[in-house]
Parts: C-alpha cells; structure tokens; sequence
C-alpha cells in the first residue's frame, strides 16, 4: 500500500472562481458538536454560537452553493433533540445535504431523528458526473474509528456500479495526519478500504472530519482532505493534546465534470470568545 503524500496545497482563488457547467460548488462542515441545550459549550466554547458563526460567514461571503456534507460529530450528546434542531439548520441551506456519523454521534438516533427536506443518512447519492459514498467509521462507546465488513462491502458496490467519479467521506482519519495523540483515534484498518478503492479507478478523493485541523495530502493520485471544526480547533503536528488558536472553519469544494477537485479550507474572522487554551483533554 503506499503511503500518502503531503499536498497539494488548497486552492487559494477557488472562491471567487467562475466554474464551468456540470462543476458542483459543495460545502463541508463537521465536528459541530452541539447540543440539546442550546448554551452547551465544548471547551468553553458555545458550539451552537460557532456554529452559526461559520454559517453565517459562509452565507455571506461564498453563496451559492449546490450541496452540504456534514462529516461527523454532528451533536455532542447524541440527543434526539440535537439531531433534530441540527436537521432544521441544515434544511435551511436549501440543498441537498448529505450526513455520516462521528464517534460523539449514536448511529441510530441519528438516523431516526435528523430528518428535514433535503437532509439524509443515505450512505450512496449521485449528483451530476459524482458519486458520494458516506462510510460509518463508528465503533460504540470509543473514540477511535473502524469500517466493518458491510462498510466495505458497501464501498467496492458503489465504486464498481459508480458514474465517472467518486468522492469518499467517512468521520475518521483514514491515513496518520502528524498528531501523533489523535492518530492513535483514526481508522484501524485503513488496508481494506485501500484496497478497494485500488481496485477502482473512479475514486477522486477522500474526505474526512475527526482530526479538527486542515489536512492536505494525496495517495496514489488521490485526493486525502481534512478539515476545521465549526467550534474547537486542534493544533496540528502535536505528539499530545493542545487547543489551537486557529478560529473555526469550513471547507469548500468544486467538484468539476472531468473528475478534477479544486478546495480551499475558510475561517471566520474572530475566535469565538471563551475558549480554554490550556485545557489537557476534552
């Protein structure tokens, strides 16, 4: 298997590009963490504030847009009311928005209550050239990830019936990101899904949440991409946990007809006030 490789660097211009037909314009948000309570804080930071922050940055500066993957960690308490003040926001996008579980999420009350037009679960969704195949890299009651032998099975399915191009989304890290502490948390199997997608030649990139931190890698020419939180950041290339005082973000993808991937990851302009730099943990 060979490893991935750091870059390419993100796409500094991509926001104010003008694509051409068939490109879809897609935007990533993961790791929001919020709550029932709409005061809930993660490291002193009100998560559902920073979400609506981010948002708010997105709308103003980079609408329109044609799509939302909501990679991971969607609700802290993994309550039905979370998921379901969590479907509303995204509904409100008006797009087609595609969503997977991360470690802090309970599969199945996600699946019965984030519901909203436009809001799914659904594990495989074609829109125009693009295949998005959403993995549940969850193991109960731990932190770290791991895809099943269904997860598998379901991937090398919509790879082998797939359109031109595919785009893998899962919660967990599938390759080591530097952080030594939050890579002992990633896959721990990462060689079957390799596997599969070696066998298919329509994977164009792979994306991922989990890590709370930009990520830019390839792999066998193949795009590896992580990205910010919409609340905490984790400072990169850290044996042991440490805030980073990057404030949060999104990424945003232009996802072209001819299978080529343009992305750049966005900032609000502020850190959200009250979070807690010298925290060990959370």
């Amino acid at each position: 298997m060979s490893p991935p490789s750091t870059g390419p660097e993100p796409d500094s211009n991509l926001l104010d590009a003008v694509f051409p037909a068939g490109t879809l314009r897609v935007l990533q948000l993961t790791d929001t963490h919020i709550y029932a309570d709409p005061c809930g804080q993660l490291l002193g930071i009100n998560t559902l504030d920073s979400f609506q922050q981010v948002i708010a940055h997105f709308r103003d500066t980079h609408w329109p847009l044609d799509m939302l993957l909501a990679t991971g960690d969607l609700v802290h308490d993994a309550s039905p009311r979370g998921y379901q003040k969590m479907a509303a926001v995204l509904a409100g996008f008006g797009v087609p928005v595609l969503s997977l579980p991360g470690n802090h999420d309970v599969p199945a009350v996600m699946q019965d209550h984030l519901h909203a037009p436009g809001v799914t679960t659904a594990p495989v969704s074609d829109h125009g050239a693009w295949r998005f195949v959403m993995l549940d890299s969850v193991i109960p009651n731990d932190e770290g990830g791991h895809l099943a032998a269904d997860q598998i099975a379901l991937l090398d399915d919509a790879l082998a019936s797939a359109p031109e191009h595919v785009l893998v989304c899962m919660h967990h890290q599938p390759v080591k990101v530097g952080s030594a502490w939050i890579d002992t948390m990633a896959i721990d199997n990462p060689a079957p899904l390799f596997e599969v997608i070696d066998r298919h030649s329509c994977v164009r990139g792979i994306l991922w949440g989990h890590v709370h931190q930009t990520f830019e890698g390839s792999r066998n020419g193949v795009r590896l991409m992580a990205s910010p939180s919409t609340c905490v950041q984790f400072a990169p290339n850290e044996d042991d946990f440490r805030v980073d005082q990057e404030p949060p973000g999104f990424r945003i993808l232009a996802l072209h007809a001819d299978g080529t991937i343009g992305s750049q990851v966005v900032r609000i302009d502020e850190m959200p006030q009250g979070i807690e730099l010298a925290s060990s943990g959370y």
